[in-house]
């Protein structure tokens, strides 16, 4: 496990349904179906495979971390409400 929460970009294919709500393994906001901003004391490798596991088999799925602060967070429009406040918050 990582030190101090990382925040990642966490996209799977929206088609694919998981059998149940997938977990996190951290605080998440929603940006889009299948797309969300994660802050996890997980390693990007242990994070990957933990949601991995919990999508359909072949489901595509990309985890990539960012700089969580303001200089490193993504530029978005037309993304689910609140993520901008989400990032802000702590």
């Amino acid at each position: 496990m990582a030190d101090e929460p990382t925040l990642y970009l966490i996209w799977h294919d929206p088609a694919a349904v998981p059998a149940e709500p997938i977990d996190l393994h951290g605080d998440g906001h929603p940006l889009a179906d299948g797309l969300w901003l994660v802050r996890s004391a997980l390693t990007r490798s242990k994070l990957y495979h933990r949601i991995k596991w919990q999508l359909p088999d072949g489901t595509a799925l990309l985890c990539a971390p960012l700089g969580d602060d303001p200089d490193g967070w993504p530029k978005f429009k037309g993304m689910d409400a609140g993520a901008l406040a989400w990032l802000r918050r702590d």
